[in-house]
């Protein structure tokens, strides 16, 4: 299937979900995680997600690259972001526009989470399978 960055929204969707998807880079992860959260509410999103993700991880063969508390974060924050752009211009961002006005969640690393988390935090066994809270002093609000 094509490089991630040239298809619709909708064959990058059902690329990912039929686990046909060549090259999956950051960018990527986070576009998918922004279409699911304007597809779904953010509870149903925090489910489907993340077993979309698992689910496509195992099938290129790398089902240890999964981490709960690194998703759940970039799907928070995206969710809020979302929610804020609506409130100020009255509409949801399409991608174009949501990625544009978020470079920082597209960064890998250092990225934002590294805002939130401490890096032993993220590299922890329990981060990676259960959602753990921001450990971060002076975390941004």
């Amino acid at each position: 299937m094509n490089a991630p960055e040239i298809l619709t929204d909708a064959e990058l969707l059902a690329g990912f979900q039929s686990c046909r998807l060549g090259e999956f880079h950051h960018a990527d992860h986070v576009r998918v995680a922004f279409l699911y959260v304007r597809r779904y509410a953010c509870a149903e999103a925090l489910v489907r997600f993340p077993a979309a993700l698992k689910r496509f991880a195992t099938a290129k063969g790398k089902p240890g690259l999964y981490h709960e508390t690194i998703t759940w974060a970039f799907l928070l924050l995206i969710a809020e972001r979302i929610a804020r752009w609506a409130g100020e211009k009255g509409k949801e961002p399409d991608w174009v526009e949501f990625s544009a006005a978020n470079p920082d969640l597209l960064a890998w690393k250092p990225g934002v989470v590294h805002r939130y988390y401490r890096e032993e935090t993220l590299g922890s066994e329990l981060a990676k399978k259960v959602f753990l809270w921001p450990d971060r002093a002076g975390c941004p609000q």
